[in-house]
């Protein structure tokens, strides 16, 4: 079961009018892993996430999901998605830490069934996976761009899925708690066995924590283990993002950087 696949893409191409913006894509993300999709703005990434998560269909090629076509997949509640919510969160919102957190489980309950033990200690486990249970009666305004993604990451979880997405978590999070951020997510991945997929512009900060990297700029520029991806330095990089890159690899730290 650990060396199945929970996504498989084949050959996959997709077009927007005149404009190709994904060709030829090949990703495979095996079970436990933790993959970071990196590329530079306009290289299909959000268009790929739209792809994975069902809100486009694929023009050319094949999507699996968990051994299946994506076509006629209905188990929906295996996978979690955040978004950039931080970044255009509405401050006002009157809803506390958890009942933000328990409306991840309005799927699983149905509107109209009331919450029992077992689901409020799934929201508080939820919360203490991401380091926020002692907020859990704070007002979701009142909390930092870092500390609401980790919340919207609780609420992704409390349904148990098998697969988290990340769209850019850490916009809107201060790039002190950036790293401390990244810490959480890799022990989601290593402690409790999820699969995570991560599209970000935080390589150097994240190499150190993900196992898989797919480098995207239309092409598949790059896809393997992130052992793999450290050994290709300005050479292959410089030509993937149209100038000079040097990775910094700096694990006493738990760190590295682009510059």
């Amino acid at each position: 079961m650990k060396s199945q696949s929970i996504i498989e893409i084949k050959n996959l191409f997709y077009r927007y009018e005149k404009d190709t913006v994904l060709e030829n894509i090949n990703v495979t993300v095996p079970n436990g892993s933790f993959l970071a999709i990196v590329g530079p703005n306009g290289s299909g990434k959000s268009t790929l996430l739209k792809l994975i998560l069902g809100l486009l269909k694929p023009q050319k090629g094949e999507i699996h999901l968990f051994g299946q076509d994506i076509s006629k997949f209905k188990d929906w509640q295996q996978i979690g998605y955040v978004s950039q919510k931080a970044n255009s969160f509405n401050t006002g919102f009157p809803a506390t830490v958890f009942e933000v957190v328990s409306s991840g489980l309005t799927k699983k309950l149905g509107l109209f069934r009331f919450f029992q033990k077992e689901h409020t200690q799934k929201v508080h486990e939820a919360l203490e996976a991401v380091g926020m249970r002692k907020f859990s009666n704070r007002n979701i305004g009142e909390l930092s761009g870092g500390q609401q993604q980790r919340v919207f990451i609780a609420r992704a979880l409390v349904s148990e899925p098998k697969l988290l997405i990340l769209d850019e978590p850490t916009v809107g999070v201060d790039a002190e708690n950036v790293n401390s951020f990244y810490h959480m997510l890799a022990d989601l991945n290593r402690q409790r066995g999820i699969t995570l997929l991560l599209v970000t512009h935080d390589i150097g900060t994240i190499s150190d924590k993900v196992t898989h990297v797919a480098c995207l700029n239309k092409h598949l520029h790059f896809h393997g283990e992130t052992s793999e991806f450290e050994k290709h330095r300005s050479e292959g990089m410089s030509e993937f993002y149209g100038t000079d890159v040097h990775l910094l690899s700096h694990h006493h730290d738990h760190g590295g950087v682009y510059k």
